[in-house]
Parts: C-alpha cells; sequence; structure tokens
C-alpha cells in the first residue's frame, strides 16, 4: 500500500522561524494575562485563600489538555492546530465551529486588550484620548505580524520575559518579607493571614466553586503553544518542552504568587487597596510601584494582543484551507505570513471598537460572555480530537506516539469531567451564568450558516474523495 495522501489542510506553506525559546516564552506568555496581575483580586474575594488550592487544581486539568494537544501537534505540526485536528477526528463540522469560534475569541480579547491599553496609558498622560494610544498599539502589534513570523516571536518574547520579571521580583521580596520581615520592620509576617481571617474557606465550598470559573478564563490561551507548531523549529522537542513545563509555571507564577501576596496581607483587603501586586511593591517603600506594575500590565495587555492578531491570521488561513472561508486568505506574503487574515482580523477589531461607541453596553456585554464559553469549548474540542485520534490506532502505533497523552484514557475523561464541573459553576454564578445562553446561541447560528452555505455538501464530496484515494492506495 502506499503512504497514505495528506489532506490539504497540513499543506500550509507557512514557515519555521519560531525558535525554542519563542516557543517557550509564548507558553509562559500564554498562562500569564493582566488577569493575575489586576484581576485576580476578584478570584480571592470570591474564595479567600482557597483560590492557592483552586488554580493548582486547574493547573493539573489545563497540563492534561494541553498534553492531549501535545500528542496530535508531535504527530502532525500543523499552524492550524485544533482547528484542523477537529476536521480530521471529529468531523468538517467540528473543525468549521472549532475555527469561527476561535477566531472570534481572540478577535474580542484583541479588542478588550488594546482598549484597556488606552486606559492603561492614560495613568501617564490622563488628557490623551483612550482611542490615540488603543490605535497606536494596534498599528504597532499589526505590523510586527505582518513582518514575519519572527519578528512576532522576538516581541512575544520580551513581552513575556518582562511580565516573567515582575512576577518572580515579587516573589522574591514578599518572601523576604514572610520569612524576614524585610519591609516590616524586621518582624517576619509568616503564614498565618492564610488561615486567621475565617480559615483557607472563609466563604465556604461555594466560593471555592465559583472561583473555578475565574481559573478557567485565567487559564484561557495557553493551548496557543499548539497554534505555533506550524511554525516552530523542530516541533518535535520545542512543543513537547513548552508542554512539560506547563504545570510548574502555574505553580510558580499562579500558585506562588498568590501564595505569597495572601501571606502578606489578609485576603478580605485585597481588592480594596487596587492590584495585589502594586500592595507588596508599595509595602517596600517604593514610591514608583503602582507606575511599574501599570508599565507590566501594559506589556502583558500587548503580548496578549499579539498573540491574538497572530492567531486570528492563522485561523482564517487554516479555515480558508479547509475551504470555510474564502481562498482569498490561503495566500501567504513573501515573508510566508498569512497578512491576508491579519489585516482582515484588524479591520474587525478596530471596526468593533468603533462601534463600542454607539451599540447598547448590554449587546456588548454579550459579546464579551462568549469568550469564557468558546475558551472551555475549545478545550473540550482538543480532549476530543485526542481521544477520536487515539481509538484509529492500533497497539502496535500507539507504541510509537513521540508524546502520548499521560495516562489516557483515564485522564481524558477526569478533565471532560472537570470542564464539565466549571460549566456547573457558571449555571449557579448570576456573573457568568449568561455565557451558557449566548455561547450556544453563537453555535446554532454558525451550524445555520454551515449548512445554508452548502459546507456539508463540498465536505460530503470531499470525504468521498479522499477515502476513494486512501482505498486506491
Amino acid at each position: 500500500m502506499k503512504q497514505q495522501q495528506e489532506p490539504d489542510i497540513l499543506h500550509e506553506g507557512l514557515q519555521r522561524g519560531l525558535k525554542e525559546r519563542h516557543v517557550q516564552l509564548i507558553g509562559i506568555g500564554g498562562a500569564i494575562g493582566v488577569g493575575l496581575f489586576l484581576g485576580s483580586a476578584s478570584a480571592i474575594k470570591a474564595a479567600g485563600p482557597s483560590i492557592v488550592l483552586a488554580y493548582g487544581l486547574g493547573g493539573i486539568f489545563i497540563y492534561f489538555i494541553l498534553r492531549a494537544l501535545g500528542e496530535l501537534t508531535v504527530e502532525q505540526p500543523i499552524s492550524g492546530s485544533f482547528t484542523a485536528y477537529a476536521y480530521q477526528f471529529i468531523g468538517p463540522l467540528a473543525g468549521y465551529l472549532t475555527g469561527w469560534s476561535y477566531w472570534l475569541f481572540w478577535a474580542l480579547v484583541c479588542m478588550l486588550e488594546t482598549t484597556a491599553t488606552g486606559i492603561y496609558v492614560q495613568f501617564w498622560w490622563p488628557d490623551m484620548p483612550q482611542w490615540i494610544a488603543a490605535l497606536a498599539c494596534t498599528v504597532f502589534l499589526t505590523v510586527a505580524n505582518l513582518a514575519s513570523v519572527k519578528v512576532f516571536g522576538e516581541f512575544e518574547f520580551w513581552f513575556a520575559l518582562i511580565k516573567v520579571i515582575a512576577i518572580i521580583a515579587m516573589i522574591f521580596f514578599g518572601s523576604a518579607m514572610i520569612f524576614f520581615g524585610i519591609g516590616n520592620s524586621g518582624i517576619a509576617i509568616g503564614f498565618s493571614n492564610l488561615w486567621i481571617h475565617g480559615g483557607i474557606f472563609p466563604n465556604g465550598i461555594s466560593g471555592f466553586i465559583t472561583s473555578l470559573v475565574m481559573v478557567a478564563f485565567a487559564f484561557l490561551g495557553m493551548e496557543l503553544i499548539g497554534v505555533t507548531a506550524g511554525e516552530a523549529e523542530n516541533p518535535d522537542k520545542t512543543i513537547p518542552s513548552a508542554i512539560n513545563k506547563v504545570f510548574y509555571r502555574v505553580l510558580i507564577f499562579y500558585v506562588g504568587s498568590l501564595l505569597v501576596i495572601l501571606s502578606v496581607y489578609p485576603w478580605e483587603d485585597i481588592g480594596t487597596m487596587g492590584s495585589p501586586f502594586v500592595l507588596i511593591f508599595d509595602h517596600l517603600g517604593i514610591p514608583a510601584a503602582a507606575g511599574i506594575i501599570n508599565f507590566v500590565v501594559i506589556t502583558a495587555s500587548l503580548s496578549t494582543g499579539n498573540s491574538g492578531i497572530y492567531v486570528t491570521g492563522r485561523t482564517l488561513h487554516s479555515l480558508a484551507l479547509q475551504g470555510k472561508a474564502p481562498k482569498y486568505f490561503v495566500k501567504l506574503s513573501k515573508s510566508a505570513v498569512p497578512h491576508r487574515g491579519i489585516l482582515a482580523s484588524v479591520g474587525m477589531m478596530v471596526l468593533s471598537v468603533i462601534l463600542n461607541y454607539f451599540v447598547p453596553e448590554a449587546i456588548f456585554n454579550y459579546l464579551m460572555s462568549v469568550i469564557t464559553f468558546i475558551g472551555l469549548y475549545v478545550w473540550f474540542i482538543i480532549l476530543w480530537s485526542q481521544h477520536s485520534y487515539r481509538k484509529k490506532l492500533s497497539a502496535a502505533e500507539v507504541s510509537k506516539l513521540k508524546f502520548p497523552m499521560p495516562g489516557y484514557p483515564y485522564t481524558n475523561w477526569m478533565t471532560m469531567i472537570f470542564l464539565g464541573f466549571v460549566v456547573f459553576a457558571m449555571a449557579i454564578d448570576d456573573a457568568h451564568r449568561i455565557s451558557l445562553f449566548v455561547g450556544p446561541v453563537w453555535l446554532l447560528i454558525l451550524t445555520v450558516i454551515y449548512y445554508k452555505a452548502g459546507f456539508n455538501k463540498a465536505d460530503a464530496v470531499d470525504e468521498g474523495s479522499l477515502k476513494a484515494q486512501i482505498d486506491q492506495d
């Protein structure tokens, strides 16, 4: 039998310009967002000190999700990643829904981050119109992404490095307060704040359950590692290395930083005095603490926006290769960048920012609520794709996998149950329940378009041709 030919979605034409250090820092950058520096206060308010356990538990399951993605990515390192895997191993409709949903996810995230950057810049220049800074950031990141994948990787490397340095510095100085009393008149603070203010679960188990939604939201974006596979040098080496370090990053950057913050300050005081990270540096008597963290937060926003523009362009390119987006987006620039997809996505972001001033706020909030739902949906698709892929392999083929999912199929099912538990937590929380209504409506609209546009008929022809080709071979 001849070797089976790969579907066209694997032949992308993208260049492998991301070095191992780029992929490593992109993985770290995906794990650290603005939510850690500013949004962690709301998570602490919900769960109290038990938020440390929530992030640890979430870190275990995001590791399994990425290991499932890693099994597929190492065997088939393509930029379309889980969009293409859903197409191949679940079905064309799944690939279509996943691709357009993930594109919308990052388009909305980019819109939020560039708008937020305009707000953060006003910390130093309060008279500057918000839209000017937002537009400047959008233009800057667009040019970086259009240049080449190496330029994108280089910017993301330094953006992520700044975030890492800030967190390590906070953990270092916070630990000095805890163990040696630095900045506290030489009196060691210790860890008693973790349990003397109502215990580890001050809001009961319900507060802990509610915080799991925030934890899941904080980890959204870590699957970006898989999207880089199609442009990473030596993906067999770089992708497993980046994924295997995920759990340790979560322990250090989330569990470690929150453990320090909650030890230095009573949990009920956090959120009433600004960013938890500002509090630590301010406690040391550093007058520029707020300015330092504001710079780091702007960097975190730029990092997320940079990644979002990268992903949206590649996702449109992958959808076009599947025939689920105009063929216009298949063409690459001279530097092997999907420039048409990037420009179209950026145009949508700019338009959305403009529309934000005219549409009712409620409609805008509904769109934002889609983000959390899509993130969970994509994680479920990753697990389902890996499960479907593994079922098609013989025992001999499984033994030859380069980066197999550990504990399969038990870890696969356990992680799906955890995602279901997060959905349950969303259902019982007023602030997140709307996602469970708006998200399915979005998928329903896409499904109607899929059948009305005749994509299902084209997919049936493609699958029949591929099957006939395989049988002939």
